[in-house]
């Protein structure tokens, strides 16, 4: 059985005309996997947005190949959201000579001053960031 580590980006349950329930798991190239089994399908819940390890297996049906899927393992908080605060305080850090008065550059400013000047500047790089980040997802 392949296995996968893919990011959740949506998850439906589609009734069929047999009154049975198809669940669909899309990751954020759009690429779907499906399972009728409501034990697979709860273990996927409240995963959109998250990563996860998957288990699948692939059928051939004519034309069409059908994604199966066979194990759901939700995995941890997103890393790349601690990346992009990461990085928006090197930027914000970087930044801070044209934030900051000329004064404040040279003479001894209290952290707290400095903090209270980088947060803002901080928290805009790391909402572009993670804007950019979701708008590479829905690609």
């Amino acid at each position: 059985m392949p296995e996968a580590e893919i990011h959740i980006r949506e998850v439906r349950a589609e009734q069929k005309r047999g009154g049975s329930t198809r669940f669909v798991v899309v990751d954020s190239a759009g690429r779907e996997y499906t399972t009728f089994r409501e034990e697979v399908a709860a273990s996927v819940e409240g995963g959109e947005g998250r990563r996860a390890r998957i288990g699948y297996h692939e059928q051939q049906r004519g034309r069409f190949t059908n994604v199966y899927l066979d194990s759901v393992e939700l995995l941890g908080e997103e890393p790349k959201e601690a990346a992009a605060d990461e990085i928006a305080w090197k930027t914000a850090i970087d930044a801070a000579p044209y934030l900051l008065s000329a004064d404040a550059v040279e003479q001894e400013t209290s952290a707290e001053e400095v903090f209270e000047k980088l947060q803002p500047f901080k928290e805009l790089v790391a909402d572009d960031i993670e804007a950019a980040r979701d708008g590479e997802d829905d690609s």
